[in-house]
Formats: structure tokens, C-alpha cells, sequence
């Protein structure tokens, strides 16, 4: 078994976001603590946003469950169509679902925003985007996280095929 306890200062933080930089999403990830923990059915992250920033796009899971534990710094939490101010100590829920569960946290302050995420690792999941109605099919077997997903496919339901498509019928 893996040593027991892990401290974040231990745990490479990698960039996180669009590759090109971006006026909305910046962020830095330390994950994944779980697996380093020899958590095989949990999810563990931290992640410190930028200030102005949020790290994810607005979005819900339909087979995965989230919380977030604000570390430190102030923000906002986009949940189901409201905002929540958040502060360190507020522990944010996004119970999967649809839309009306879709979740976000927006650095709205003027230092990093940081919090522990922990999530259910259900695998295969779909995720959907409101803002930009689009989804995703993940499933990270046999691939070691989310971030090394041995498949990830992001489109809109415009883009689909029938179901028949390339079938002898």
C-alpha cells in the first residue's frame, strides 16, 4: 500500500487549461493525490486558480459525484443556474445529474483561489457543457486518471450519427 498521507507540497502542480492561454481559464492542478494515496475509487485534486479566472467550463457529470472544499481565497460557485459566493471553509456539493446540477467555481477575488476536490470515479462518464452545448464521453480504463483518459470525446448533438450509421442494414 501507498504511504497514507500525502502533503500537497509533495505533489507536482501541473498548468491547466487552453493551451494557448486564455482570458477566462487558468489554473494550476495537484492531482492525482488519490491515486498517490492508493485510493483506487476515489478522486482527489487540488486545484489554485487565477484571479479573474475558473479552471473548468460550467458543466455536470452524469455519473460522477463532486465536492469542493475551499482551501483559501474567495470566488463564486455557479450551481444550477445561481451563484453562491464561496470562502475558505465552504464545502460545495455537485451531486451528478443533469443540467440543473451544472457547476462551476469562479475566482472573483485578487489572490489564488484554492480547493480540494473530491470525486466518485464512476467510469464511463458523460459530462455536458450548457454554455457551449457541447458533451463529453470519458472513460479512463486503462488509463491511470482522468487527465490520461484512455478515451475522451468532446461534440455537440448536432454532430451525431444515426444509430444505423455504417451498419449493414
Amino acid at each position: 500500500m501507498a504511504k497514507p498521507i500525502i502533503n500537497i507540497d509533495d505533489v507536482k502542480g501541473l498548468p491547466f487549461g487552453p493551451k494557448d492561454g486564455s482570458e477566462t481559464f487558468g489554473a494550476k492542478m495537484f492531482a492525482p493525490v488519490a491515486q498517490a494515496l492508493g485510493l483506487g475509487d476515489l478522486g482527489i485534486s487540488v486545484t489554485v486558480v487565477e484571479p479573474g479566472k475558473r479552471a473548468f467550463p460550467y458543466h455536470n457529470h452524469l455519473a460522477v459525484d463532486e465536492a469542493f472544499v475551499i482551501l483559501s481565497g474567495q470566488g463564486v460557485y455557479r450551481f444550477g443556474g445561481q451563484e453562491y459566493p464561496v470562502r475558505p471553509g465552504d464545502i460545495c456539493a455537485a451531486p451528478r445529474g443533469g443540467q440543473d446540477r451544472a457547476h462551476q467555481l469562479i475566482n472573483t477575488g485578487t489572490e489564488e483561489l484554492k480547493y480540494l476536490g473530491l470525486s466518485t470515479r464512476s467510469d464511463p462518464d458523460v459530462v455536458e457543457y450548457p454554455d457551449s452545448a457541447k458533451f463529453a464521453v470519458t472513460a479512463i480504463a486503462p488509463g491511470k486518471n482522468w487527465l490520461s483518459a484512455h478515451l475522451r470525446q468532446v461534440h455537440r448533438r448536432e454532430d451525431g450519427l444515426d444509430y444505423w450509421d455504417g451498419e449493414e442494414t
